[in-house]
């Protein structure tokens, strides 16, 4: 038998159904604020990054399970919409999962997450561990459980699919999820508690010493890259008026798996993910702010 070629992405991830709360600054523990607005937004990790990478050009096929309900009916249009293979969604006699999300005049955010459906993917298919074994890059992230992102961490490598991972939300791992990524895309706080290190520097040298591309994105400022076990470079982030930075990550992620799976290098990569970013924090949610190529390739014309 004959193996096809890797082509595509394959998103082994999350879906959520967020509902976001506008505020005028974060509350603090034991206080109630009135909100200024509310309004409900497709999202979850998984399903960000998706849409993402296949706005910004990707071949993208969605693994990942959501409820036989009015959420779910919404995040599998969702995904249809964006241009996503969605044939291999399960939907599960549970309720789609949710995120209640606190947004800030600032931008910043709160955000707590109800994994209702994605909880259920504790294992891969036959159909599913195919169409990751033929994809040229897996890209998961830490909203399902950690058994399926092992699985598929491994069955990926096995195959010699490049294995992406967005630790996020941030938890510790295990070596042999580790030992096994070919890219690693870390914030601040996700590479310090992996890196074992309060220092970003010393931390970041030590997962890049595991990890043979690792990404660590600063918001505002930029991202720092990693190869071989050293620092390669730095990539300085565009200059917005940001409005919400719910999703900013995940677009990065997915855009960054759509450079990746074209051919692109390190840093050329990481300069596209920056500029689709950049695109999506000037827009309130994390699906509706995702950008497409077109707005990407024109941000990349414009000066710094």
């Amino acid at each position: 038998m004959i193996n096809p070629p890797h082509s595509g992405i394959v998103v082994v991830g999350s879906a959520n159904m967020d509902v976001v709360f506008s505020v005028e600054r974060i509350p603090v523990p034991g206080e109630t604020l009135i909100a200024d607005s509310v309004a409900k937004y497709p999202g979850g990790k998984g399903l960000n990054q998706a849409v993402a990478a296949a706005r910004s050009g990707g071949d993208t096929v969605f693994v990942g399970a959501l409820g036989a309900d009015e959420n779910g009916d919404e995040l599998f249009a969702t995904m249809s919409d964006s241009g996503i293979d969605s044939t291999l969604v399960r939907r599960v006699d549970v309720e789609s999962g949710q995120a209640f999300i606190v947004v800030a005049d600032s931008a910043e955010n709160t955000i707590i997450v109800a994994s209702g459906a994605n909880a259920e993917v504790m294992a891969l298919t036959a159909e599913e561990r195919d169409r990751v074994t033929s994809s040229a890059v897996l890209l998961a992230q830490l909203e399902l459980p950690l058994e399926v992102v092992i699985e598929s961490a491994r069955e990926a490598r096995a195959a010699g699919t490049t294995v992406m991972l967005n630790a996020a939300p941030a938890r510790a791992l295990p070596d042999e999820l580790i030992d096994i990524l070919d890219y690693l895309i870390v914030n601040e706080h996700e590479a310090c508690l992996l890196g074992g290190s309060d220092d970003l520097a010393e931390a970041s040298v030590r997962l890049a010493a595991r990890v043979p591309q690792v990404i660590v994105t600063l918001g505002a400022e930029g991202s720092v890259l990693y190869q071989g076990g050293r620092e390669l470079a730095r990539v300085p982030a565009r200059r917005v008026m940001a409005i919400d930075t719910t999703g900013a990550g995940d677009t990065y992620c997915g855009a960054f798996a759509t450079a990746i799976a074209a051919g692109r290098g390190l840093t050329d990569a990481a300069a596209f993910a920056t500029a689709a970013s950049a695109l999506s924090v000037q827009k309130l949610g994390a699906v509706p702010s995702i950008p497409a190529r077109d707005r990407i390739d024109a941000m990349l014309g414009e000066p710094l």
